[in-house]
């Protein structure tokens, strides 16, 4: 087997905001940015960003997600390996970044199509053959280049970063109109109160159900993607570039599935406080959460589902946290982690195909809740509940839950919220919790 070639790295100035060198690019074919907007000791420590992709893939008509997933194994195969410098740690070396959305795990679980059915594909990701990467822990940045990335287009990045160009100023974006729900309350307790017999008659245990809002707006994305990060940073935020004024804008404080040297971590969230208006109400808030029974099931529930998803593709699935404390701007939450290693002969595609979606956005047991979401929710998901990802050619990969993520698109801003429901659920408690989780997004977009 030949040698992998060696990646060419260029070291560039720090930059503890990426948003100062990405507006450089923000309107580029397929910019894309996977931003640690919010940072601690185990989270948030990469931030990456690219654009002018080699190629993009999505789901043909009538083409099988498996067959999907089968093609972008053979893009990364074609891409070719690549080696880092001896010394040298990072995340990405070259490989796809993109989205998937809710309804490709739905053709993952073979479900019927919906009507209406979503405008978009299923899944879109490029093939990118460079990367400008920040490190926050070593405080490092610098611009990454494939073997398979031509000299000339080497040199065209080069110099559109290294060059002192003052930031333009940004571009307006304003709504149109007032966010209107897709259901009314009526309608949400109607769901509600389905789910509770379908609990009750021994279906499932816990659905997720979401709410959706849309608005009518006009202007550029990015500029209502850094008013939302600025309010809300959370470590697995992103922006990705689909039109002129059309975009993913995400908020999630949620990963998904992450690979690194085969070693596998999921760390789903399920349970959920607002956030207390002075110190001492914010302390009882996380406080109840932490002693909630209720939350502590709902959380247990999903942690028990995603370890049998791990075990289709994984062996050694242990769980060394639950029920954790995580704090955002808008509300607590509770996270647990999951860690597994891969079994000989999977992949990161492997995984994706046998955990996706994820369980804390669908429910127990998974593919019953999908039928139920389908029957009581009046529309596709789209990228809600979906994941933004990157997947190098080493098999390297790290995902997110699109929560808390707005869609712009066709004059339109659409986001949603929702959380899961058990027996011991109160109708009005959920209702209210799915407006808190974005209601701190909207009010930041109506502002503008």
């Amino acid at each position: 087997m030949p040698t992998a070639s060696y990646c060419t790295l260029q070291p560039l100035p720090y930059q503890s905001d990426p948003t100062h060198l990405f507006a450089r690019i923000a309107r580029a074919p397929g910019a894309v940015l996977l931003d640690s907007a919010q940072r601690s000791e185990h989270l948030g420590r990469y931030d990456l960003q690219s654009a002018w992709p080699l190629a993009s893939f999505a789901p043909a008509p009538r083409e099988t997600a498996q067959a999907f997933l089968a093609r972008l194994r053979a893009a990364l195969a074609a891409m070719g390996e690549a080696r880092l410098p001896d010394n040298c740690e990072l995340p990405f070396i070259g490989g796809l970044i993109g989205w998937l959305s809710y309804d490709f795990g739905r053709a993952l679980q073979a479900l019927p199509a919906r009507s209406p059915q979503s405008k978009r594909p299923l899944a879109q990701l490029g093939l990118y053959a460079w990367a400008l990467i920040t490190n926050h822990q070593r405080k490092q940045t610098c611009l990454l280049f494939h073997p398979h990335c031509p000299l000339a287009e080497q040199q065209r990045i080069s110099a559109l970063f290294s060059a002192d160009t003052q930031p333009c100023p940004a571009a307006p974006f304003r709504l149109l109109g007032r966010f209107a729900a897709d259901i009314s309350g009526a309608q949400y307790q109607n769901a509600f109160a389905a789910i509770q017999r379908y609990i009750q008659a021994g279906d499932c245990y816990q659905v997720n159900l979401t709410q959706g809002w849309s608005a009518p707006c006009e202007g550029e994305p990015w500029t209502a993607y850094q008013a939302l990060r600025r309010v809300c940073p959370t470590p697995f935020a992103g922006f990705i570039r689909l039109a002129e004024q059309a975009a993913i804008l995400s908020l999630s404080p949620e990963r998904f599935l992450r690979v690194r040297k085969r070693q596998v971590e999921t760390r789903p969230i399920k349970g959920t406080k607002p956030r207390g208006q002075t110190p001492a109400e914010d302390a009882k808030q996380a406080a109840q959460l932490l002693a909630s029974d209720k939350d502590r099931a709902e959380n247990l529930m999903i942690v028990d589902l995603l370890r049998n998803d791990l075990s289709r593709t994984c062996r050694n699935v242990q769980v060394p946290q639950l029920f954790a404390l995580e704090s955002y701007p808008n509300v607590h939450h509770l996270v647990s982690q999951i860690t597994a290693t891969l079994a000989d002969g999977k992949d990161a595609l492997d995984l994706l195909e046998g955990s996706f979606p994820g369980g804390s956005i669908t429910g127990a047991p998974k593919r019953r809740a999908m039928q139920i979401i389908d029957e009581l929710e009046p529309g596709p998901r789209d990228i809600y509940c979906g994941s933004l990802l990157y997947l190098d050619v080493r098999g390297e990969l790290d995902s997110s839950i699109a929560i808390r993520s707005l869609l712009q698109s066709d004059g339109q801003l659409y986001c949603a919220g929702g959380g899961g429901i058990t027996a011991g659920s109160i109708s009005e408690a959920e209702y209210q919790e799915s407006i808190e989780k974005i209601r701190i997004l909207i009010e930041t977009l109506q502002r503008l």
